[in-house]
């Protein structure tokens, strides 16, 4: 396997920033130092000067689609956009078709991710109203967590049973993920929609069906139950401010019993988006007010909010240009997260350092990763260099995602992707692909 050395560049790891040299070796970082030399003429050799060198991206929320919705993307075509955004490593959820609530159906996902993913992977298990003893043969080492929906999304996996609920969370000590809206309060508010507007429901209803109230409902609810069975839980996509005042900043990672993730088409729109962008911005939980936003900001800076992710969802252009009642929630996010938030921190919304905590060490802590997330030598080469000196504009040529389309389309990021690296090899390089497939099932310290 061939050495690389990249010379030069800025690194940031655990809250620093120090200009290195870096050699990667047999898929380790091997040696980390302020300046290193080939061994041999055959190391490769990337200048990063003036470029930020971070550890690869874990994102810890995506649907690729992968098996049964494929006309919408794969994990071939979604892991490959992934990788040209710098995530290096994804955990996808189980809201297939079939869905992945049994052991033999979650294998099958395991292998094709090995046939046909650029990017490092792993999934979660489903959980449903009726499948706990599959649920707890459920390997901690080999499987990043359980997944349960308790609010309605593409899939339908809604677990609505509170006996069941309750056994599950003291039955596991795995990682229980959750998608919390509250049904009732959503059916009624999407009634009481209907009875205004008949069909032609406004996407600007979206953000007041699916509240503040459905989503805090949910969320408190969980929680409680988390904190009287002593389960471990994480609770994704948190999308308003009253939500943030159930997590804790006071004690470790490490420490937390309960944590939270943002996503960031959260931190991205709010409901002024809406007019222009439409259906396109149709995610559950909603996007909603920009006061919501101003305060998953504060949440995410001070460490009530542990991980930012995306939630990458992708639907063709045909189906999200349905009416509202009939598009689909959700959008694709994999390709343009890592250049949206260093846009962010180039506005002054947050600090490089703060960025690579969110992205790349919380979800490697939060998850038990085995050495990923970081720079250190002995830890696996997933490694992105990021040009902060140029721009890209998102138009639809360079668009990754199997649906073709995205909600960042027209917009312009001062950033640039130039290289990402997964397990040592070089796989995207200034816009061209190795099509070798390097992508490993990752594993976990539990």
């Amino acid at each position: 396997m061939k050495q690389i050395l990249i010379k030069n560049a800025q690194l940031i790891n655990e809250g620093v920033i120090f200009k290195s040299d870096l050699l990667i070796k047999e898929g380790l970082i091997y040696k980390i130092a302020e300046e290193l030399f080939p061994e041999n003429d055959s190391v490769e050799i990337i200048d990063g000067k003036g470029k930020l060198l971070i550890p690869g991206i874990i994102d810890d929320q995506v649907h690729f689609r992968e098996p049964g919705l494929t006309h919408k993307g794969n994990i071939a075509t979604e892991s490959r956009a992934a990788v040209a955004g710098g995530i290096t490593t994804f955990i996808e959820m189980p809201n297939t078709v079939p869905q992945a609530t049994t052991q033999e159906l979650l294998e099958d996902k395991f292998k094709t991710a090995s046939e046909t993913s650029y990017a490092n992977y792993s999934f979660m298990f489903g959980g449903t109203n009726d499948n706990l003893e599959e649920l707890l043969k459920t390997d901690p080492n080999k499987v990043a967590g359980i997944k349960l929906f308790l609010g309605s999304s593409t899939g339908n996996m809604l677990v609505d049973d509170e006996d069941v609920l309750r056994q599950i969370f003291s039955s596991t000590k795995m990682i229980i993920s959750v998608h919390c809206e509250d049904e009732a309060t959503i059916r009624e508010n999407l009634s009481k929609a209907r009875a205004e507007y008949g069909d032609e429901i406004p996407i600007e209803m979206h953000p007041i069906i699916r509240s503040e109230e459905a989503c805090y409902t949910s969320s408190s609810k969980a929680i409680a139950l988390a904190k009287e069975t002593g389960a471990r839980l994480h609770v994704f996509h948190l999308s308003t401010v009253k939500e943030t005042s159930l997590f804790r900043n006071d004690i470790p990672l490490e420490e937390k019993q309960i944590t939270a993730e943002v996503c960031t088409h959260h931190l991205w729109f709010d409901d002024s988006f809406y007019k222009e962008k439409g259906t396109l911005i149709k995610w559950n939980p909603a996007v909603k007010t920009k006061k919501d936003k101003e305060g998953l900001w504060k949440a995410l800076l001070d460490d009530r909010i542990d991980v930012i992710a995306t939630d990458h969802a992708p639907h063709t252009a045909e189906e999200k240009a349905q009416t509202y009642t009939k598009a689909p929630s959700g959008g694709p996010l994999v390709q343009h997260t890592l250049q949206a938030m260093i846009e962010c921190h180039k506005q002054g919304k947050i600090s490089l350092e703060k960025l690579v905590e969110k992205m790349c060490h919380n979800p490697a802590k939060l998850f038990n990763i085995e050495k990923r997330g970081f720079i250190k030598e002995g830890y696996y080469a997933d490694l992105v260099l990021i040009d902060i000196h140029s721009q890209q504009t998102v138009t639809n040529e360079n668009i990754l995602y199997k649906c073709g389309w995205s909600p960042f389309e027209g917009t312009t990021f001062n950033s640039v992707v130039s290289h990402t690296f997964v397990n040592g090899h070089l796989i995207y390089n200034e816009g061209e692909f190795n099509d070798i497939i390097k992508g490993k099932r990752v594993t976990f310290n539990r």
